[in-house]
């Protein structure tokens, strides 16, 4: 028997991976307080829900996709919460990337309640959301894990399975905090070399293929030649990645100098207007220092 599952939150990503799932078979009831990816997603064959609670009370399993750790709370815990129409059994897959230690202390209420808890944040922007090719990091039971599978291998082709609770959450913030690095690194050291007086398009071809090279440089260099700060997860909203790092060092004593240094480029950002763009846009808290640009020569530019 195909379990019956319900979805919450149909943004950027979520409204994809419902979508493929409820593809792959799986009979679905959905709810966003965005009622048009609601009714796209019932033009697919999937059944609207009234409230997290009506979400919950027809699902086997029941997966979340939500922009940050207040939101997971309330939408599980506050009134029409999950937990009110959840019944006894429940598999609760929070999908979202949130902060670590509330994921650790989500899991040990809902284990009170007798529902299971599995945290799986996925990676991967909103095209390998649609072609179902995102990264799944899985934090729960592994006999859990085995029985989600057929769900997860619908929107994703890297399934991996990290351990107990919290190490999903745990491993996406590993991941993050890497990228975010390599973002600040960018934004701090190529407006010194247009300062100095070398070319950018030079830097670039040279960053992106040397022994510099990062994943951020090759997809941020070549937007940001071209002033384009529209593409990625915007730069006040990853910040959430640098306020769990910091709840992590406090709380386990682990010195992260590297990472609260990243933190600081972040909060410049912010403070400056910038927070709404792309992480590449890190790149203009330095380029307003130096009074320069990483561009592309006017005549050349498009």
């Amino acid at each position: 028997m195909t379990a019956k599952i319900g979805f919450i939150g149909l943004g950027t990503m979520g409204k994809w991976m419902a979508l493929n799932m409820l593809k792959a078979g799986f009979a679905m009831r959905v709810y966003d307080i965005n009622p048009a990816p609601v009714e796209f997603l019932v033009g697919q064959g999937a059944v609207a829900a009234k409230s997290p609670a009506d979400a919950a009370a027809a699902a086997d399993w029941l997966f979340l996709s939500l922009p940050d750790t207040e939101l997971v709370e309330k939408v599980i815990f506050g009134e029409n919460g999950i937990v009110q129409g959840a019944r006894p059994g429940l598999v609760l897959v929070d999908l979202s990337t949130i902060s670590y230690m509330p994921t650790l202390e989500i899991n040990r209420k809902l284990l009170e309640k007798g529902l299971h808890f599995a945290d799986a944040p996925v990676s991967g922007m909103e095209a390998r959301a649609k072609e179902a090719k995102l990264t799944v990091m899985f934090g729960g039971d592994e006999g859990l894990f085995q029985t989600l599978k057929p769900a997860f291998d619908a929107i994703g082709n890297q399934i991996v399975y990290m351990g107990q609770a919290g190490s999903g959450q745990l491993t996406k913030l590993i991941n993050q905090l890497l990228f975010n690095i390599s973002c600040a690194g960018l934004a701090e050291v190529l407006p010194m070399a247009v300062k100095l007086g070398l070319d950018p398009e030079k830097v670039a071809q040279v960053v992106t293929t040397g022994t510099g090279r990062s994943f951020a440089a090759e997809f941020f260099i070549p937007l940001t030649l071209e002033n384009r700060f529209d593409e990625g997860y915007p730069v006040k909203s990853a910040y959430k990645d640098m306020i769990s790092a910091a709840e992590i060092s406090a709380h386990k004593g682990i010195p992260l100098p590297v990472v609260n240094a990243t933190a600081v480029t972040f909060q410049m950002a912010i403070a400056e207007g910038f927070g709404d763009l792309s992480k590449g846009g890190l790149i203009r808290v330095f380029e307003k220092l130096l009074k320069t640009e990483f561009r592309k020569k006017w005549e050349e530019a498009k």
